[in-house]
């Protein structure tokens, strides 16, 4: 199975930090880079030779939002998948997420699980949780 490159856009370094911890041991997963603040991730992202294969964005950003940069994304029409991990996954903010291209959204508290099953199914493996849970 290949490894999954991922861009995380999540400006708390502690939730970022164990993010990456988590995702690197649970899913076949390298995280290639961060930003915290939603005109870096934007530029990020659409770097040439970035190379990512899903970013991971949060919606509160220290500058900035994660609507923000799904919303230049789908602008640019740029060809980053996105998922959104937030603590404010409600109604509101998923129908918003995926309307702007989001492929999925994860509640931080609850489906980090789901999150690793995403990731794994993504690089072409098979989840140990079996399917997925539609988000």
């Amino acid at each position: 199975m290949r490894k999954l490159r991922v861009f995380l856009v999540e400006d708390n370094a502690i939730i970022r930090h164990n993010l990456e911890a988590a995702l690197e041991e649970l899913a076949p997963v390298t995280v290639i880079g961060h930003a915290e603040r939603s005109t870096d991730a934007v530029a990020a992202l659409m770097a040439p030779g970035l190379g990512s294969d899903l970013a991971i964005v949060d919606i509160f950003l220290k500058e900035g939002s994660g609507i923000g940069v799904l919303a230049a994304l789908r602008a640019a029409s740029a060809s980053v998948p996105c998922v959104v991990l937030t603590n404010y996954a409600t109604p509101a903010i998923r129908t918003q997420c995926l309307a702007l291209g989001a492929e999925a959204v994860f509640d931080k508290s609850s489906d980090i699980d789901a999150l690793v099953a995403y990731c794994i199914e993504r690089a072409g493996g098979q989840s140990r949780g079996g399917e997925l849970a539609p988000h």
